[in-house]
């Protein structure tokens, strides 16, 4: 009998799924400390949390009966991942029942921003009656800007439309074509943030979002424009927010996330022309009840049937296939990831080409991870190699397998495209051994490259002194260099070179390494 312990407070409905099924042993502890987690864990084989459960590595480590950890809601990062993953753990979360209520709070804050309602309300409570000075501004006509139109961001959109708002985008990852279906102009983010009246945000916190809206942008956003994040906190830099808001640039902002949460302090929170709200984006009854009943589903069909939906860590295949194809799905995502972090277009197309003992496995779990790399890049965490295949169809964007059963110079062989018009990147990779991967192909150029960790990659004049200058940069700025690989396409002509560094470096050490002579380009990415 499976036993599932839910250490969160889970709605009602998603109890009742489980009691449909007399064959589960459930026992339910809303608030239980990590000791006694730990003390618990070993008896059960499902796991039910939401987000203030921890479920570390110390607590998988003893967990000897477990087989799936369900996550009500989109964040698994209360969840160590690679530990359940280590453990032979299914992680599962739930995308997308969260989506309408997020796309509803951000209505509801830039519909209280324009009419300015919580100061109102609060003058009116201190026993003043100052219409005058809460004069509004209604929405009709005035110009949304969307970052990011993905699936709560294109919610956020039909509803702006309905109430005859002018709805602009800026999303980098969606093709022109998949933006023309859904009737948004895409524009560039320099033209959005000086053409809105309003500004939301609806994209995933990346290395690469982070601190997006800073002081340059800012002062791009049109004078007494207004600002809504209910994304996730680090995107907008807190401190450039509150010196537009103060000097008056900005009419006002309304904030669901903070880059520290409670924002115990926050100056912003302090501003009479900032609304706060704590983290409220998916507190909806109808959301609770969604991801309750869609995770309880989820662990049902999986512990019952061995079915697999939104896994954010395992395909769906036989122990047998994955323990061969495992390395090949690593290198598959890594070299996704790779392509999406050099890629500065709107990716169409990915072709994904395999030649040699590989194809007699079956590529198609390899192919979902490709994609997962691909798209995690882009989208953040929810991205898994069960959703990855929807998400592209959903984009637009065409895959496409190409197997040829011999490879010239490898055992088994990777290739992958991604291209947007005549624009288009190329990796290749190969699993030396058993499980070794590497990289064996930039573009261009042959290079023998292990994936993983911190990287900086750099293209090239092939012109001595380029490595020393590069190497002398990092030094200065006691940035260790762990190891370097190369690649050029002739002497004299143009090289590549993959920096593997201890840590990330700021942007300030990129742009001076950028400066450099003979240096084209640089970026920054993790592997």
């Amino acid at each position: 009998m499976p036993k599932i312990l839910v250490a969160d407070r889970l709605s009602k409905a998603g109890l009742e799924v489980f009691s449909r099924h007399k064959e589960f042993e459930v026992t339910v502890e809303k608030e239980i400390s990590p000791q006694e987690l730990k003390a618990a864990i070993p008896e059960f084989d499902a796991l039910v949390v939401r987000s203030s459960t921890k479920v570390t590595s110390d607590v998988l480590a003893v967990a000897d009966n477990l087989k799936v950890i369900g996550r009500a809601g989109i964040g698994v990062d209360n969840i160590d991942v690679a530990a359940a993953t280590l453990r032979g753990v299914v992680v599962m979360n739930t995308p997308q029942e969260n989506a309408i209520a997020a796309a509803e709070h951000t209505i509801s804050l830039m519909m209280a921003l324009a009419r300015r309602v919580p100061q109102a309300d609060a003058s009116l409570r201190a026993g003043r009656w100052e219409k005058s000075r809460f004069v509004g501004t209604q929405l009709l006509g005035k110009t949304l800007g969307v970052i990011g139109i993905g699936n709560i961001g294109g919610l956020v959109a039909e509803r702006a439309e309905g109430l005859k708002m002018r709805v602009i985008a800026y999303d980098p990852y969606i093709p022109p074509q998949t933006a023309s279906r859904k009737g948004i102009p895409l524009v560039s983010l320099d033209e959005l943030l000086a053409r809105s009246d309003f500004v939301t945000i609806h994209i995933p916190l990346t290395e690469e979002t982070r601190g997006l809206i800073n002081a340059a942008a800012l002062k791009k956003m049109s004078s007494g424009s207004m600002l809504i994040n209910c994304a996730r906190g680090g995107i907008v830099n807190e401190h450039d927010l509150h010196e537009a808001l103060a000097t008056g640039h900005l009419a006002g902002a309304a904030l669901d996330v903070f880059e520290v949460e409670p924002p115990v302090g926050n100056p912003l929170c302090r501003l009479d022309n900032v609304i706060c709200t704590p983290h409220l984006g998916a507190s909806t009854y109808e959301a609770q009840e969604g991801v309750a009943v869609a995770i309880a589903e989820q662990i049902a069909d999986y512990l019952l049937h061995g079915t697999l939906r939104n896994a954010v860590n395992v395909p769906s295949v036989s122990p047998e296939l994955l323990s061969y194809i495992s390395p090949f799905m690593t290198l598959g995502e890594k070299l996704g990831k790779f392509l999406a972090q050099i890629s500065d277009f709107a990716i169409e197309e990915i072709v994904i080409e395999y030649q040699g003992e590989v194809v007699e496995r079956g590529v198609s779990p390899i192919t979902s991870a490709v994609l997962k790399g691909v798209f995690a890049s882009i989208l953040g965490n929810r991205i898994n190699i069960v959703n990855a295949p929807a998400i592209a169809r959903d984009r637009g964007v065409s895959v496409r397998e190409v197997t040829s059963r011999t490879a010239e110079d490898f055992v088994s062989l990777m290739s992958i495209t991604v291209r947007s018009g005549d624009k288009q990147n190329y990796v290749a990779g190969t699993i030396f051994g058993k499980k070794e991967i590497r990289i064996v192909r930039v573009n261009n150029f042959e290079i023998e490259a292990i994936p993983s960790g911190h990287f900086l990659f750099i293209f090239n004049y092939d012109r001595p002194g380029v490595i020393g200058n590069v190497g002398t940069t990092l030094a200065k700025h006691r940035v260790n260099i762990a190891t370097m690989y190369l690649g050029r396409d002739m002497a004299g002509g143009r090289a590549v070179s993959l920096w593997h560094i201890d840590s990330p470096i700021s942007k300030e050490i990129v742009d001076e390494l950028a400066g450099l002579p003979n240096i084209i380009s640089i970026r920054q990415m993790e592997l």
